[in-house]
Order: structure tokens, then sequence, then C-alpha cells
């Protein structure tokens, strides 16, 4: 019987520049945050699951649906802010980061990213990373990218293509995975961290953790397609899209 309790923790915020109120657009019926969530219950090693918000209205319509939510200070400044103190009120030995505008997410992302921390207890975090197959990828800087080293652990993430083929060479390139598990004490200790400087220039907060020697597991994703599983809600325009999504795949 395991005895490490796991959580699911899902940061939600009311104010968008782009997409205000986002976590309670409807999609198909439901609110994109009881999507989320309905989707991380069918994790099977996740063993609870909490929206971490600064609204009260995202708290009532988690609840309407019968979901759990807790408030957090309105004045973090990120997300990772937001998680650390929501899980010093859950009780778990790890936390997931589940981002709270992508409904369509694969339960069995959440258990590639938990495993890894099962089973190598000296491990502090881990993510997820896919390899890139569209050529307009490679150049993107909105798809970061990630390389590991021989050991599964990631040595940098950049916006920029890396690595860099100075010459001709068949190799992979990985799309980073924004999904990140951390063990609690670990996750709170990051939240304390100083910005570095390859933070700063890159806008990508995983270099704050590099920097100060901290171990990031990165394990490919497996799942059937995380071009959709992935897929974010950021604009009306997305959120259309999400609606053309369940009519494609009959999700419901």
């Amino acid at each position: 019987m395991r005895t490490v309790k796991v959580t699911g923790l899902i940061p939600a915020r009311y104010g968008s520049s782009r997409l205000p109120g986002k976590p309670l657009k409807m999609i198909g019926g439901k609110s994109m945050i009881q999507r989320v969530y309905e989707r991380c219950t069918q994790a099977a090693l996740l063993d609870d699951v909490v929206v971490a918000t600064d609204d009260e209205r995202i708290v009532a319509a988690v609840e309407a649906f019968g979901g759990n939510a807790v408030m957090t200070r309105v004045d973090h400044l990120s997300g990772t802010d937001r998680l650390a103190e929501a899980a010093g009120k859950t009780g778990a030995d790890i936390i997931v980061n589940i981002q709270g505008d992508q409904p369509f997410l694969d339960p069995k992302m959440i258990e590639e990213g938990v495993q890894p921390l099962l089973d190598d207890v000296s491990l502090e975090i881990a993510t997820l990373m896919v390899p890139i197959t569209r050529e307009a990828d490679l150049e993107d800087p909105a798809v970061v990218k990630v390389v590991p080293n021989l050991a599964g652990d990631a040595m940098y993430f950049s916006r920029s293509r890396i690595p860099y083929p100075r010459e001709a060479f068949d190799h992979k390139v990985y799309e980073h995975v924004g999904l990140y598990v951390y063990k609690t004490e670990t996750l709170i200790k990051v939240s304390q961290l100083a910005p570095t400087v390859l933070e700063q220039v890159e806008m990508l907060e995983q270099l704050r953790w590099i920097e100060h020697g901290i171990r990031i597991g990165v394990v490919e994703s497996h799942c059937a397609n995380v071009a959709i599983n992935g897929f974010s809600v950021d604009t009306p325009e997305d959120l259309a899209r999400a609606e053309e999504i369940l009519e494609e795949y009959g999700l419901e």
C-alpha cells in the first residue's frame, strides 16, 4: 500500500488580460475549471484534487460541481507562489501542478509525471517532454525546448532551438510540456528562491531551479495525442477551438 499522499493542485485566477474570467468560461456546457478538474480525478496516482484560487466566484463554481477549492492570497507574483501557499494546506507529500486552462488534459500524463518521484526518492521535481514534429515549432519561441542528460535530468530549457544543428545530424528536439510534479518541501523551497539571470533572460521560471542546483527529471510522454491533451485556452479564439475539439474527438 502506498503511504505517500499525492495531490493535484490547479491554480486558477479570475483575472486574465486576454480572457477575463477564464476558469469559468463554458466549453460544451461545462466550465473550463470543471473540465480540468474532472480530467484530474481520473488519474490513478492522485489521491486528491484541489483548486487554488484568489476569487470567491471560482470557489463557488468548484464547490457547485462537488470539487475542492482553497483560497489563496491575491498578491502572488506567480502560479508557483500560489501553489506553495496552497500546498501547505493539503497535507500532501507530492504536489502536481496542473494547468487550469488545459481542458483536454490526459490523466495518464499526470501519472507519467508522478511515477519518477515515487521510483526515486532523491528526485525533487519531474516534468514531461515530447518530440517536436512540426518544423515551425523548432523556431517558435512560444514552444519551449528542453535538453535532458543521459540520466534523464534536464540540462537546460530554452525558447531557442536546442540543440542547434551546426551540421546535418539526425537528432530529436524536445518540447517541454508544462506539467510539474514536486515534493511539497521542494515546492515551498523554490517559491522562496531569488530570481536568476538565466530565468530573466529566457523568462522561464524553471531555469531558476536549475541554476540553484535542483534536479528536474524529464520524462518523454507517450500519450496518444499530446497536441490536443496539451491544448491551452488563452484567447476567445482558443475557446472557440475548444468547442470544435469537443465535436471532432467526440469528447463529453
